[in-house]
């Protein structure tokens, strides 16, 4: 049964709805209904968004899996707030205008960290 896992992704959840948010705001704001409209800050809302659609569920998958496997809660928590700090610090970097481009190489960083780990984790763990 997955007990830490569940709560990263709740708080990932969080953030992804935050982002969807973003989108249909900007949407409003730049009277868009389908695409971009050619507007940078309607592409900006729609890739913050993406991002985190694209990675954070491998992250997730991974995590769980390796708790599935077993491993210990410190291993579990690090992976987790590695994967949450990962996807806010670049959310939040690459959506300001203009971007800060630090915390969405951070944010990245981690990002990759968590998901690596977790795959190696994975890995070990399974032989």
């Amino acid at each position: 049964m997955l007990a830490i896992t569940p709560i990263y992704a709740a708080l990932i959840a969080l953030l992804y709805v935050t982002l969807s948010v973003k989108v249909i705001l900007q949407r409003r704001s730049d009277k868009i209904s389908v695409g971009d409209g050619g507007s940078k800050m309607m592409i900006k809302a729609v890739r913050t968004h993406s991002n985190c659609a694209e990675y954070a569920p491998i992250g997730l998958l991974l995590i769980a899996m390796v708790e599935l496997q077993g491993a210990g809660g410190v291993l579990l928590h690090v992976l987790g707030l590695l994967l949450l700090a990962g996807r806010l610090l670049h959310a939040y970097g690459f959506g300001r205008t203009p971007q800060i481009v630090i915390l969405r190489q951070i944010g990245m960083g981690l990002t990759f960290t968590a998901i690596l780990v977790a795959a190696i984790a994975n890995l070990v763990l399974a032989l």
